[in-house]
């Protein structure tokens, strides 16, 4: 009737797709099911000044861990006040977990330290690799999905799992390219790695569009064959589509822009499985103000709650 009001759906019975979460990626401290926001040096500032009253917070931030390192471009005088006051989750971008000769010790000692430091709810980095022979590259590098692969990563992912004391998240990548003869699918590798390490998976949402489009598979595919009940963390991004001279066209996972139709479709068959996941809205390039960036994570997780009233009251 009109004027009526229907309460939040309650939570989905799990089916055997969908087992329930593990219990040590169940973040305390993180609203359940919020959207948070990744950190950059530019809103620092702001955000640390919101924290006596000055405005809306959000619900969780990330910070990537190798700005915050010694020697990093960030300035932490006021992280420590921000990870005190909000949950806080650190992202690697250089562990370089596929890198056959091991990750490299100085760099994992100044990782365990920031962790050790700032005491996140959720710590991770990502399935790829980026050194070896002495070189590092600025970037993710892909691996392959073989047994030998499997091997290195699940040693270098338990050496990070020990000297943080805590499971590890492991992030898909976004792909551009793929390796012929893969023993395994993306989804079977990192359920194997989990099965293996005890680590956890990063789901991101805007990885699995990316990838699907460039290596022409079938996203809910790739989604159905992740690991969710190890899931602790969904990122959700924006990307760059750049047409091609044979008229296709290559999707570029730049966070350029605000998240896009495909990705908040993937986020909300997840969250009908897996509505306790936190999620995270990276931005890294065109940054909008802080106030933008809040305004788009609270129209993400009310667009999931008008969802979830809809079908309550349907």
């Amino acid at each position: 009737m009109p004027g009526s009001w229907c309460p939040p759906a309650p939570a989905p019975s799990w089916s055997a797709a969908a087992p329930p979460p593990r219990a040590d990626f169940v973040i305390r401290g993180v609203p359940f099911g919020r959207t948070g926001i990744g950190l950059r040096a530019p809103h620092v500032a702001a955000l640390a000044a919101r924290l006596d009253g000055g405005g809306p917070l959000p619900a969780f931030v990330e910070i990537h861990a190798e700005n915050h390192m010694p020697g990093g471009a960030a300035d932490d005088r006021l992280l420590d006040r921000i990870a005190e006051a909000l949950p806080l989750s650190v992202h690697g971008v250089a562990l370089s977990l596929g890198s056959a000769g091991g990750v490299d010790e100085a760099h994992l000692a100044r990782f365990a330290g920031l962790v050790r430091r700032l005491r996140p709810a959720l710590v991770s980095d990502h399935l790829a690799w980026s050194a070896g022979g002495g070189h590092y590259w600025n970037d993710l590098l892909p691996l392959p999905r073989s047994r030998e692969a499997l091997d290195v990563v699940a040693a270098n992912v338990a050496r990070v799992q020990d000297r943080i004391g805590r499971p590890l998240l492991v992030e898909n990548p976004s792909a551009y390219l793929d390796f012929e003869g893969a023993a395994m699918g993306e989804g079977e590798f990192l359920a194997a790695l989990v099965a293996r390490t005890g680590c956890g998976l990063l789901l991101d949402l805007n990885n699995i569009v990316v990838s699907a489009a460039n290596l022409d598979l079938d996203p809910e595919r790739m989604l159905a064959a992740m690991p969710l009940a190890a899931a602790g963390e969904i990122h959700v991004a924006g990307h760059a589509v750049v047409p091609l001279d044979d008229g296709g066209h290559l999707l570029i996972d730049d966070h350029g822009s605000a998240v896009g139709p495909a990705v908040l479709a993937l986020l909300s068959r997840v969250r009908a499985l897996r509505p306790d996941l936190p999620v995270l809205l990276e931005r890294d390039r065109d940054l909008p103000s802080l106030d933008e960036l809040l305004a788009e994570a609270a129209s993400i997780d009310g667009a999931f709650e008008t969802e979830r009233r809809r079908h309550a009251c349907g």
